[in-house]
C-alpha cells in the first residue's frame, strides 16, 4: 500500500514537473528576438563568444548589460588571451531597440587595447532613455585573432 502512495506521489509530480517545464519554455519562446537578441525585462545579461575564430591567442570574451535602475545601465566587456600578447583588444557597442523595432540602432560605443597583457576589460555606467530594450555587442581580438560576443536586450524604464 505504502508503495503505491509513493508511486502516485511520485508520478503527479513528474506530470507536474513536465507541465510546469513546458509552460515555461513557452514563455521564453513569446519574447521578441532582434538579431539574435531576446527581449527581456531581466536585470542582467551576459553574452559569452560564440562565433570565434580561434587561433592560438585568443581565449574568451563576454559582453555584459545589467540595469542599475530607472535610465541607468552598466555596460561592459572582457578579453581574455590564452597567454601575454602583444595586443589584446575590447570593443564595446551598445544598441537599442523598441519592441516594434526589427533592427539594434546605434546609442554609444568605444574601445580599449591593453599592449603586453592577457586580458582588458572596458565598462562604463550610462545614463539611457527609458522605453527602449539596450544590448551590449563586444569584438575581441587578441593579436589578429578575433571573436565577438552579444547580450540579449534587456528593458530600461
Amino acid at each position: 500500500m505504502k508503495r503505491r502512495l509513493v508511486s502516485m506521489c511520485l508520478a503527479v509530480m513528474l506530470v507536474g514537473g513536465l507541465s510546469l517545464t513546458s509552460m515555461l519554455e513557452v514563455r521564453a519562446a513569446e519574447n521578441k528576438v532582434i538579431d539574435g537578441s531576446e527581449l527581456t525585462h531581466e536585470n542582467e545579461s551576459i553574452g559569452y563568444d560564440t562565433k570565434i575564430t580561434r587561433g592560438v591567442d585568443l581565449m574568451a570574451g563576454y559582453s555584459k548589460c545589467t540595469k542599475l535602475g530607472e535610465g541607468k545601465i552598466y555596460a561592459g566587456g572582457t578579453t581574455i588571451a590564452a597567454h601575454v600578447v602583444d595586443s589584446v583588444q575590447v570593443g564595446v557597442l551598445v544598441e537599442r531597440a523598441k519592441e516594434d523595432d526589427t533592427e539594434w540602432s546605434y546609442y554609444d560605443g568605444w574601445q580599449k587595447e591593453n599592449l603586453n597583457m592577457n586580458r582588458v576589460t572596458s565598462n562604463r555606467t550610462l545614463y539611457v532613455e527609458g522605453g527602449y530594450y539596450y544590448r551590449v555587442r563586444c569584438t575581441h581580438a587578441a593579436n589578429s585573432d578575433m571573436s565577438s560576443s552579444f547580450t540579449d536586450g534587456i528593458y530600461i524604464d
